[in-house]
């Protein structure tokens, strides 16, 4: 981290986990854990959680964040929810392109875009997930993935919108595996994202977005991994779901 530059974000990834009576308790558990955290904390839950979330959250320092939203403003499009409604929910936060939408859902650069551009549109902040898959790294195009990813999901994102965009680089083959990138292979690949943010938008853009790091982050490992000067902060998956889990990845961040 470098906290001259830039104010570490520390997100749990929910998936599909949690009711909304769990959600509460859950909340009101880590609240006391996370007071006075020096970095974001944002937790990113299921959409029938967000009202139990934004209830639970309402006076902490605990920002609530949705995993998904479609990209048009509304229409036939069963199971979906919008930027807007997200919006109007009072949900500041939203995930796009994490790789299980990709790999499930059949989500693509383009669709991810897509979303990312009515994310920002309804005025959200979008924390965007790029990464490659295993064979991509054995391979040795890792950076050629994740330059492509990142520069087709900014596409007309200005550099002012730019400030309400978080990046994520999640490698596929670390997210749920317990597989966890080294902190130079972490930081390597947080450094090229920044470096392909200076390319398209200038030096003071790349100094100054927050690139996370996410791929089985944890209490164990978040110490050495923020340590790195690229790494911004996380986006955790199975710490998140539980508060001394969670809490101390933000302490972490906090130092």
């Amino acid at each position: 981290m470098n906290k001259t530059l830039r104010r570490p974000v520390i997100a749990g990834n929910w998936k599909m986990n949690k009711t909304p009576a769990q959600t509460k308790a859950l909340i009101e558990e880590l609240k006391p854990l996370v007071e006075g955290a020096d970095c974001e904390v944002v937790l990113c839950v299921p959409y029938i959680d967000l009202q139990a979330a934004l209830d639970a959250a309402q006076g902490s320092n605990i920002k609530i964040g949705a995993e998904n939203c479609h990209w048009a403003e509304s229409g036939a499009f069963t199971g979906e929810v919008s930027a807007l409604m997200l919006k109007d929910m009072g949900v500041p936060y939203v995930i796009i392109g994490h790789s299980e939408r990709r790999q499930y859902f059949g989500e693509t650069d383009i669709s991810v875009r897509e979303r990312t551009r009515a994310a920002l549109d309804a005025g959200l902040k979008v924390i965007l997930c790029v990464g490659e898959l295993k064979e991509e790294r054995l391979d040795d195009i890792t950076a050629e993935v994740v330059r492509m990813q990142t520069k087709l999901a900014l596409k007309d994102v200005t550099e002012a919108e730019l400030e309400n965009i978080i990046i994520a680089y999640e490698p596929v083959w670390a997210i749920g595996t317990g597989l966890t990138a080294t902190p130079q292979q972490a930081n390597e690949v947080n450094a090229l994202i920044r470096s392909l943010i200076e390319e398209l938008y200038g030096k003071n853009a790349a100094e100054k977005i927050v690139i996370q790091y996410g791929g089985s982050m944890n209490e164990v490992n978040a110490q050495e991994l923020l340590a790195c000067p690229d790494i911004d902060g996380g986006l955790i998956g199975g710490a998140s779901l539980v508060a001394e889990k969670f809490a101390a990845v933000v302490a972490a961040a906090s130092q």
